[in-house]
């Protein structure tokens, strides 16, 4: 079967491997779609533990469900009380109990619904039931958001002696290795680097060979053509018998293919109502030549306290830009910090740390922030670079206005951007405003920035950065070259097999 995104041979494999179609149950009758709150107002967001803040005024009686309503036990409705989760969120009242019968579930719900709370206090029950390890894999696109649901398990599991490990790329192997050969009773990891451990040691699958669950957070990103060789691989190293949980903020044709590729489906609980932007967030526009595009954005930058931005996501398309962007501030004397996947992981968190505890009140990051990660009170996102797809235009700015806070957006629109806004504006229904600006006020600022922009360029040079870009761009296009051709080779294989029958 075809599937629109263009990569059918990972989704034969999934609707077998993340067990869709669940071995222990053909006999059932298929799981009702649930409507599951799709037609509730979204909940805020409040603990770190991912619930959500309950609003002023209820709409009925079922949104009065208690986490004891759900099925579960005492320890974990005290811990949630302790961590201010007054009471479930859709999500969690949709998914909740069916995860504790034992079902697979697909969760599709706005980022900030609690989704990590609805697979992790279920897991956390079954687990206390019946203690060993490892029980359950949590799979995760970027490092950040492994430790950020690593830091809400060890949050909800407080009250036992629950064992966490993040194993993720930027850190040192052979810890990660002997962390797992102590078998800890979650683990949390990237595609990427769970393959590595699992490929360079016969025993490794062993370890995994009795885990209960298997949980797919951020499913759309996991299931897109890059991840397939470490998915097929991490899949076949699981059991058959465990249960299946994929959540996911955005709808995409994967995810839908691989739905519809189930006879009997798992419980679908949907919330999801589209690429929508929440109504108190201002969302704006500069239209600007490419070649003063930093002279803008430092002018923006330079007015934050005129009108009370305290803190400010700056996002860009590339390590290279975001790397030189903070450069150039830092030639500006613009106190900031970078979030991008050529930075150690030690420096990664470092500057999540500093930006989230308001030490530093700018961030410049690539697109690895603009997913799930727990950053409070964001009050201005600039975007850099205009996304090439509209959902990440969704996630970055979602990052702002939250928990029904004001927020603004603003995107640098150069003539080359015209027809990604156009594409943005149709898909999220709105209009994007035009923020007004001076520009002579604003180039008078011209040389100053085009001298630290030259200062950085040389610093990137000079530091080798350059050269690792490359490397690391002529590694991808091997591996583009590789998957291009495989799939060529399965749909030979494919037509010999048509034809010999």
């Amino acid at each position: 079967m075809e599937v629109e995104d263009g990569a059918p041979s990972i989704f034969s494999t999934a609707a077998r491997s993340l067990a869709l179609v669940p071995a222990r149950s053909k006999a059932t009758k298929p799981t009702p779609v649930s409507s599951g709150g799709s037609k509730k107002k979204k909940k805020r967001e409040k603990s770190s533990a991912g619930n959500a803040e309950p609003d002023d005024h209820d709409e009925g009686p079922e949104t009065l469900r208690t986490f004891e309503s759900l099925g579960l036990s005492t320890w974990l409705q005290v811990t949630c009380k302790e961590l201010g989760m007054a009471r479930p969120t859709p999500v969690q009242e949709g998914c909740i109990p069916q995860i504790l019968n034992g079902k697979d579930v697909f969760g599709m719900a706005q980022t900030g619904s609690g989704k990590t709370a609805a697979f992790a206090l279920p897991i956390l029950q079954k687990l206390a039931e019946n203690p060993y390890g490892i029980y359950a894999l949590v799979l995760t696109p970027t490092r950040e958001l492994a430790f950020q649901i690593a830091d809400q398990f060890n949050a909800l599991g407080s009250a036992m002696s629950l064992r966490c490990t993040v194993v993720v790329g930027g850190m040192e192997m052979t810890a990660q290795a002997q962390a797992l050969m102590n078998r800890p009773h979650v683990v949390i990891a990237t595609p990427g680097r769970m393959k590595d451990h699992l490929i360079s040691d016969p025993d490794m699958p062993g370890y995994f060979s009795k885990a209960k669950f298997l949980v797919l957070d951020e499913a759309d990103r996991l299931l897109e053509v890059g991840f397939e060789g470490e998915m097929r691989t991490i899949l076949q190293s699981m059991p058959s018998s465990r249960q299946t949980l994929l959540f996911s903020a955005t709808m995409t044709g994967n995810l839908k293919a691989l739905h519809e590729l189930s006879s009997d489906k798992a419980f679908f609980y949907e919330a999801y109502q589209g690429f929508k932007t929440v109504e108190t967030l201002k969302q704006e526009y500069i239209f600007l030549p490419a070649n003063v595009k930093d002279v803008y954005l430092l002018h923006l930058l330079s007015n934050l306290e005129d009108d009370s931005v305290r803190s400010v996501i700056i996002f860009a398309s590339s390590c290279r830009t975001c790397h030189l962007l903070s450069l150039i501030m830092e030639e500006m004397d613009v106190d900031t910090v970078a979030l991008h996947s050529m930075k150690t992981q030690q420096q990664r968190l470092a500057s999540l740390s500093r930006f989230k505890a308001g030490q530093v009140p700018i961030l410049i990051a690539t697109d690895v922030a603009s997913r799930g990660l727990d950053i409070p009170t964001v009050d201005l996102v600039i975007n850099y670079d205009i996304p090439r797809m509209a959902r990440d235009y969704v996630h970055r700015v979602g990052r702002t206005a939250r928990a029904g806070r004001g927020g603004c957006a603003i995107s640098l629109v150069t003539q080359y951007d015209v027809e990604l806004v156009q594409e943005i504006e149709k898909v999220v229904g709105k209009k994007l405003e035009e923020h007004e600006t001076k520009e002579d006020e604003v180039l008078k600022g011209i040389t100053a920035v085009y001298k630290a922009k030259r200062v950085a360029a040389l610093k990137m040079l000079d530091s080798g950065f350059e050269d690792k870009v490359k490397a690391r761009r002529d590694l991808k296009d091997k591996g583009k070259r590789r998957r291009e051709e495989d799939k060529s080779n399965n749909v030979e294989k494919r037509e010999m097999k048509r034809k010999q029958k």
